[in-house]
């Protein structure tokens, strides 16, 4: 037994030292492997991301650029921009010697810009401040070029204002003022609540018409009412009875009257005159009848003799009024053009508006921000802006003279937009339409 005793005290002491040196081993190598863990983040506590954010950059600097160069291109009939719009733009009209250019604007503000020369990098302005809390939504010139009737829309209704330039007093200290715009007339509530449109403005010379200036405004409603342009006076109203109209105008000799509205048809009245020049009434003269679907906007011809109609069906119709209506003789459809827009997938799109030259020669056209010109004879395209604004055109008219351009004078056709600018446009050559 005694013999036993140092045995077992040896296997013991051999045990605890192989469990020594096996346990001391194993955590050594722990040791070493926790080292190699964290010895990158010891040794580089601010890695390089490589070089991702550079790679990043570039294709940055290069739409940039790319940006910078599409800004500097212009379409070749862009003549200049009426800039400083605190808002969008949502109507003009020029005067009758096409030497001012009236534009409503989404802030309130009316203003009257100067056209000495269409290329001069700035205008002066008449600014003309609307009452608080109406929003212009179109504007027509009333009696002279001074003078500018605006439709206004408030929580309560529609207004109409008319501006004149207030006759300067004969006095030494007054000479360097100029003479501020007042309110010559004004009425509320003219469409009960509902938002006028289109105003239009032109002198009533034909037949016994004294040669004054008429006004016709048009609500989102179904009526329609004729005003005299200065004094106010409403001269009367028709009622379209198609639940919705979408715009009207007035023949330039101040004869017709013509709404689109809801339906494909077109409907016409006559402006009747007494013998000493004031409206007497305005009659139910035709209807133009052809288009498939609604009609999306209308123009009549200089002479007062035809109307241009474009519809949601894809064409375009000029129309001769011209005719006996007293004695049941019907308009008839003089041409009929494919609207030669079209869409990515070759569908073909409707027109927003028109607008004909004074000579009568080119017929502007808007979808959008895409501006084209016309052949008015033969519906063949002239010239396309396909991004004439960088926002929806809302308005579009031609100076009713020739605009005076550095040393010559240019044919100019203005357009409004929701981009708070205005832009006026050189007319193309219509030498294409001697076809």
């Amino acid at each position: 037994m005694d013999a036993i005793l140092p045995i077992i005290a040896f296997s013991v002491i051999v045990g605890a030292l192989i469990a020594f040196l096996t346990f001391g081993a194993y955590f050594g190598k722990r040791k070493s492997e926790i080292q190699s863990i964290t010895r990158p983040e010891t040794l580089n506590p601010n890695p390089k991301p490589a070089s991702k954010p550079s790679a990043a950059k570039k294709p940055h600097h290069k739409s940039h650029a790319a940006d910078k160069d599409a800004n500097k291109k212009h379409h070749h009939l862009d003549l200049n921009t009426l800039k400083g719009h605190g808002d969008a733009v949502t109507g003009l009209c020029f005067s009758s010697d096409a030497r001012s250019l009236a534009t409503a604007c989404g802030d309130g503000i009316i203003r009257v810009f100067k056209l000495d020369d269409a290329s001069s990098k700035s205008f002066k302005f008449l600014r003309i401040n609307l009452p608080a809390g109406g929003h212009p939504t179109a504007l027509a010139i009333a009696d002279d070029a001074s003078s500018v009737v605006v439709a206004s829309q408030t929580l309560s209704g529609s207004s109409l204002y008319m501006y004149g330039e207030e006759k300067p007093k004969a006095d030494a200290d007054q000479k360097s003022k100029l003479p501020l715009p007042e309110i010559k007339w004004e009425h509320h509530k003219v469409h009960d609540k509902k938002e006028i449109i289109t105003l239009v403005g032109t002198k009533a010379t034909y037949g016994s018409a004294d040669g004054s200036t008429v006004i016709l405004s048009c609500s989102e409603g179904t009526d329609i009412i004729l005003w005299h342009g200065k004094s106010g006076k409403m001269l009367g109203n028709v009622d379209t009875n198609q639940l919705k109209n979408t715009m009207a105008s007035v023949s330039p000799n101040g004869r017709f009257i013509a709404a689109a509205a809801f339906t494909a048809d077109v409907k016409v009245w006559e402006i009747v005159y007494s013998k000493d020049g004031s409206v007497k009434e305005i009659v139910k003269a035709m209807q133009l009848k052809g288009h498939k679907s609604a009609v999306t906007w209308l123009c009549f011809t200089p002479n007062s003799e035809q109307i241009i109609t474009a519809s949601k069906d894809g064409s375009i119709r000029i129309w001769n009024i011209n005719v006996r209506y007293h004695l049941d003789e019907d308009p008839k459809t003089l041409k009929v053009f494919p609207i030669p827009l079209k869409d990515a997938k070759g569908t073909s799109l409707h027109y927003d508006r028109l607008s004909l030259s004074p000579d009568g020669k080119i017929l502007a056209a808007t979808h959008g921000t895409t501006l084209q010109w016309l052949c008015a004879e033969t519906g063949q395209v002239l010239d396309t802006a396909e991004k004439a604004h960088d926002g929806e055109i809302t308005d579009m008219k031609w100076a009713p003279t020739t605009i005076p351009m550095e040393n010559k004078r240019v044919v100019v056709l203005a357009t409004s937009s929701t981009d708070k600018k205005v832009k006026m446009w050189a007319a193309p050559e219509a030498e294409t339409s001697q076809a």
